[in-house]
């Protein structure tokens, strides 16, 4: 079974043997961060110009979106620097809330304009292209589930993340599900609606909150360091820039697969609600509070949709 924490433990020793990183360490403290900053920023400004040039605004935008989206998983795990665990049902809570913000964001940023391009592009056939979008984006994170070994939300309501294997699996279920995430914002943005996208970007960028605090708490209670903890949990969102890139590139360079890709991302968003999250927020009986917290977090986004509009 792929080992994910010692598959990062081998990747982390070749690092540090490299000359170049052993160069950069010599440096005193002050000029060493100096370095990585300069080189950090320089090689922003080589994948934002790139894209800038090839693509154009849109595709720039998409992209930062869908990172900013990403990192919000870091900000979801800060708790867990003061925290060693927190209250089941408070974690239930935000995990309802999140819930109906993808609800709300699939329903209003992904399906409802996706039919309206599928009409434009297929006229009488928008809502059959969009549903098979909907069913190739289930099948996908359906078989994604079967063949990658992983743990599911399940796990943390059964209190069974008890080792790093467990953990590392787990991890990987959520990386799993972020790729579509993120791949949905930049579907989003790749229509050319830059509403949408904004919209989409928070919503995802909310339900990423409780995912990082599932990743990074565990971790604090096996005796991880704690920043250490903070930093795994960001890089679980870090796989959403990926996934959005491809989909805001793919829908710009083939505008004719936009109602496809809109409907895709939003079966895997479904198919992420219904199978982790809403069992989640169901298990040990504490359904109502969820419920209701659904229904708020639905609610927000249905008027952050209008206000944006």
């Amino acid at each position: 079974m792929f080992d994910i924490q010692a598959f990062f433990e081998r990747y982390y020793l070749r690092l540090q043997a490299h000359p170049q990183y052993l160069r950069l360490m010599m440096l005193p403290t002050l000029q060493r961060w100096g370095a990585i900053a300069g080189l950090f920023i320089a090689s922003q400004i080589v994948v934002f110009g790139s894209l800038y040039l090839l693509f154009g605004k849109i595709v720039v935008v998409g992209f930062l979106a869908s990172i900013l989206a990403g990192l919000a998983t870091g900000v979801g795990a800060l708790p867990a620097l003061f925290f060693k665990d927190i209250s089941p049902r408070l974690f239930n809570s935000m995990l309802g809330a999140a819930a109906g913000v993808m609800l709300a964001a699939t329903a209003f940023s992904l399906l409802v304009p996706g039919m309206d391009y599928g009409e434009q592009i297929w006229p009488g056939k928008g809502l059959l292209i969009v549903s098979a979008g909907m069913l190739l984006g289930a099948l996908f994170l359906h078989f994604a589930d079967e063949k990658l070994p992983h743990l599911h939300f399940d796990a943390v309501a059964d209190e069974s993340l008890d080792s790093l294997q467990k953990i590392s699996l787990f991890i990987i279920a959520i990386t799993i599900h972020n790729f579509p995430e993120g791949m949905s914002v930049g579907v989003s943005f790749g229509s050319g609606d830059m509403k949408n996208g904004l919209v989409l970007s928070i919503a995802i960028a909310l339900q990423n909150l409780p995912e990082g605090l599932a990743v990074a708490l565990p971790l604090v209670g096996l005796g991880y360091n704690k920043w250490k903890a903070v930093a795994i949990a960001t890089l679980t969102g870090l796989v959403e820039p990926v996934g959005g890139l491809l989909g805001i590139t793919m829908v710009t360079v083939f505008s004719s697969v936009l109602p496809v890709a809109m409907g895709f991302a939003a079966g895997a968003m479904l198919f992420v609600i219904s199978e982790e999250i809403i069992p989640e927020t169901h298990a040990r009986g504490r359904s109502r509070v969820a419920t209701f917290s659904l229904m708020i977090g639905f609610i927000i986004m249905m008027m952050l949709d209008k206000i944006l509009g």
